[in-house]
């Protein structure tokens, strides 16, 4: 045990050394691991800053009853994108820099996939709303919102697999130029649309920016990278059969982490209603922002264990130390005037939501660990672990927060995130101790 603290103090010295040392930390934002974080957590912070004024435009511009089901809309609209993906989503970032010839198949064949299975789930959903969610049947009795939930479930999907076609070709400023281009088209639209629609203004505007933003980075940014690649609808079993079982266990653990993040939505405006909704959507999105920093990283270490692998322990120790470097002092300030930034809505969301807003910010603290250790287990294709621990959080999650909801209201939703997150980071570093203190014996018997 002494020799394990040992290791551990080694670590927090290194972590602090780097962060105090301008010049090391001007070395390690030269690596590509940096460098591809950077631009997602940038990239994320940025859509996240401009979805926070979107609500806040949506808040102003919009009854609360609105928002409330504008935002579950999109939230149920988000979970069944990430059905749709299929999982291509990871597969392109661990496969695509070693496809050769035939990364333009590869990523033709993806999207034709993901846009197909898109659409299906997103007609399922709405055969099934009375079931899963009554909250939402107006859906069904307008034509043209129904057609645009739809179409806009397909364009949300391939948009998330063009942007992982970035990431996979280290070029996640095209992302980030993506982002950019769909978070500034919706703030407009989301005023515009406001003096001729209700809660399909809110979703419409959501849905248009993101289409323009798709094809800006289907015809501009991808020949940019892939000058030879035209977009035609294929599907090659050659091509997906060396990546389906890698997507589809991939599949399993996003859909059950996304499923979480997007059920939560609709399980507060089914329960407590839309107006409760309408606070605990905005604080969650809030909390959003110090998410995307693990969550970004993580994909780095998933697109550098692509290109070398040997180096994986280097990077996974890198990755902490960005990652740490900047959720701790970011948590620490929303902690402290959480408040104030909520009144930026209406002092109804500082009221309400306050206190929702602190729990989720202190749950990015065990939430960055899993996911770098989430990011480790993809570069090492060992993929139970990450399904078992992305499982239990989900299950955790909703079931708690069912039980909290009407005891606790919104608060009920942040107390069981956090306490799924904490638990399993617990389990994560039991298991990296256990490692550490099996490779002890080693390193002792190495230096005589």
């Amino acid at each position: 045990m002494i020799r394990l603290n040992t290791v551990i103090r080694k670590q927090l010295h290194d972590l602090y050394a780097a962060l105090a040392s301008g010049e090391s930390l001007r070395q390690r934002l030269g690596t590509p691991l940096y460098r591809n974080a950077l631009y997602l957590i940038i990239n994320h912070g940025i859509t996240a800053a401009v979805g926070l004024v979107f609500w806040i435009l949506a808040a102003r511009f919009y009854l609360t009853e609105d928002v409330g089901l504008a935002s579950a809309t999109i939230s149920a609209m988000l979970l069944l994108t990430m059905g749709g993906t299929l999982g291509l989503d990871y597969a392109l970032i661990r496969f695509l820099p070693g496809s050769g010839k035939s990364s333009n198949a590869m990523i033709n064949s993806c999207l034709t996939m993901g846009g197909l299975a898109s659409i299906i789930i997103a007609l399922i959903f709405i055969a099934g709303l009375s079931v899963w969610s009554p909250a939402l049947l107006f859906l069904r009795h307008d034509p043209v919102f129904l057609s645009a939930f739809v179409i806009f479930t397909a364009i949300s999907t391939l948009y998330r697999l063009v942007s992982r076609t970035f990431i996979a070709d280290r070029k996640a400023d095209f992302t980030l130029i993506q982002n950019i281009i769909f978070t500034l088209l919706r703030l407009n639209l989301v005023i515009l649309l406001a003096a001729f629609f209700a809660t399909f203004g809110i979703f419409a505007s959501w849905g248009i920016g993101q289409t323009v933003a798709l094809g800006a980075a289907i015809f501009i940014f991808l020949r940019l990278i892939h000058p030879d690649y035209r977009p035609l609808p294929m599907i090659k079993r050659e091509v997906l059969g060396e990546i389906v079982h890698f997507s589809f266990a991939n599949y399993i653990a996003a859909l059950l982490w996304f499923a979480t993040t997007s059920i939560l939505p609709l399980m507060v405006v089914n329960l407590i209603g839309a107006e409760a909704n309408a606070y605990f959507y905005i604080a969650w999105a809030m909390a959003t922002v110090l998410f995307s920093v693990p969550l970004s990283t993580s994909f780095s270490l998933l697109a550098e264990g692509s290109y070398d692998e040997e180096i994986l322990g280097k990077n996974t120790k890198r990755s902490l130390v960005l990652t740490f470097a900047i959720v701790i002092p970011a948590m620490l300030l929303i902690i402290l005037i959480g408040d104030k930034l909520l009144l930026l809505f209406a002092p109804a969301y500082a009221e309400n939501a306050t206190s929702l807003l602190r729990v989720l910010a202190i749950s990015a603290v065990p939430l960055s660990l899993n996911q770098i250790y989430f990011g480790v287990k993809r570069v090492e294709m060992k993929m139970k672990s990450v399904i078992v621990l992305t499982a239990f959080i989900a299950i955790a999650t909703l079931t708690l927060s069912w039980v909290l909801l009407p005891r606790m209201g919104i608060l009920g939703v942040g107390v069981a995130w956090l306490s799924s997150q904490g638990t399993v980071a617990l389990a994560i570093i039991v298991i990296w101790a256990s490692r550490i203190r099996r490779q002890l014996p080693r390193l002792g018997t190495r230096r005589r």
